[in-house]
C-alpha cells in the first residue's frame, strides 16, 4: 500500500506539519509506504501532488484545512480526470475544517484521521459529489461551498492581514467589511431560469458551512447530486448583525431574507465580485459552476 500524503506547511499557523508527520507514522505502522509532500506554496505542492499520482499510488491523503482538500479535489475529481480512480484521505488539521466537518471526520486528532483513512481504504470509501466551477476560461473544482458576496469580501479582507491569527482574523474581517458593504446586484440563472438579484450574499454549496462552521446550508448533502444556492436579499446593517449568528446553528434558514433552493447548474453574473470556492481564492464573477455527482471516492 502506498500513500501520498501533502501537507500544507501553514495550515492552522503551524499544526499543518506535526498533523502531517504524526499521520506519516501511523500510515507507516499499518505498514503503508509513505511518499510526505511538502512544498514552500501551494503551487508547487500541486505539481508534486501531480507527479506523485503520476508515479503511481493507493491514495492521496491531504494533511490541513479546507484549502487542503480543494487541492486534493482539483488533482482527483471528474470521471475524465486522469486519476479519478484514485481515493482521497484528509487529516483535518487546518482553521476551518468544514469540508470534514461535513463529511464527520474527527477534526485536530491526527490518530482518529488516520484510523479513518486506513478504514476507508479497506471498506472503498464513499464517493461523493464534486462542485465544477468554469470561470475566465479555466475550470476549478470544489467540495464543500462557492461565495461570492459579503463572506467573500470577508476572506479577500482577512486574507491581506497576517495578524490577528485563526477564527479571530476572520471575525474581525466580518465587523471590518461589515461597516462599509453594500448590497449588490447580481444576474443569476439557475437550470436554465435568469432573474436580477439584490443581495448581500450568494453561495452556491455541495457541503453544508464556511468559515469553521457556519451553516449556510445545513440540509446540503454531498452526495445527491445537487448544489444549493443559498441567498440574502439585501438587509440593514443591524439586521444582517441580528440574523448572522443564527447561520452558526443553522437557524437562519427561516428568516424572510434567506432563500435556498436546489440546483444542478448556476451561473453568477455582478460587477466588482471576487468569489472564493473552499475558502481559496477563484476569482472574479461571472462563473459558472454546476455539480458532477460521484466525482471523488473519499476516505470517510
Amino acid at each position: 500500500m502506498k500513500i501520498a500524503l501533502a501537507v500544507n506547511p501553514r495550515a492552522s499557523f503551524g499544526r499543518g506539519p506535526q498533523a502531517g508527520r504524526d499521520a506519516a507514522d501511523c500510515f507507516r505502522a499499518a505498514g503503508a509506504e509513505v511518499v510526505l509532500l511538502c512544498e514552500d506554496s501551494y503551487e508547487a505542492l500541486a505539481r508534486a501532488v501531480d507527479k506523485s499520482l503520476a508515479d503511481g499510488v493507493d491514495a492521496l491523503v491531504v494533511a490541513g484545512g479546507d484549502g487542503m482538500v480543494h487541492l486534493g479535489v482539483n488533482a482527483l475529481a471528474g470521471s475524465g480526470a486522469p486519476y479519478g480512480a484514485t481515493p482521497l484521505g484528509i487529516i483535518p488539521s487546518g482553521t476551518g475544517n468544514d469540508v470534514a466537518r461535513t463529511l464527520g471526520l474527527p477534526r485536530h486528532d491526527t490518530d482518529a484521521a488516520a484510523a479513518r483513512v486506513l478504514a476507508g481504504l479497506g471498506s472503498g470509501g464513499r464517493l461523493i459529489d464534486a462542485g465544477r466551477i468554469s470561470s475566465g476560461g479555466r475550470t476549478h473544482w470544489f467540495a464543500g461551498v462557492v461565495s461570492a458576496g459579503f463572506d467573500a469580501a470577508v476572506n479577500e479582507r482577512a486574507n491581506a492581514w497576517r495578524r490577528p491569527r485563526g477564527q479571530a482574523r476572520y471575525n474581525l474581517a466580518m465587523l471590518r467589511e461589515l461597516a462599509t458593504f453594500r448590497a449588490i446586484e447580481y444576474t443569476v440563472t439557475a437550470d436554465g431560469e435568469r432573474w436580477e438579484q439584490g443581495a448581500m450574499l450568494i453561495s452556491v454549496a455541495n457541503g453544508q458551512s464556511i468559515g469553521g462552521g457556519m451553516k449556510v446550508a445545513p440540509d446540503a448533502a454531498l452526495d445527491d447530486g445537487f448544489l444549493d444556492l443559498f441567498i440574502v436579499t439585501p438587509l440593514s446593517r443591524a439586521r444582517f448583525l441580528a440574523v448572522f449568528p443564527k447561520v452558526f446553528s443553522g437557524r437562519h434558514v427561516d428568516h424572510p431574507a434567506v432563500q435556498l433552493r436546489r440546483v444542478r447548474r448556476v451561473e453568477l453574473e455582478a460587477r466588482g465580485v471576487v468569489a472564493y470556492a473552499d475558502g481559496e481564492r477563484i476569482g472574479p464573477l461571472p462563473l459558472v459552476i454546476d455539480v458532477v455527482p460521484a466525482a471523488v471516492r473519499v476516505l470517510a
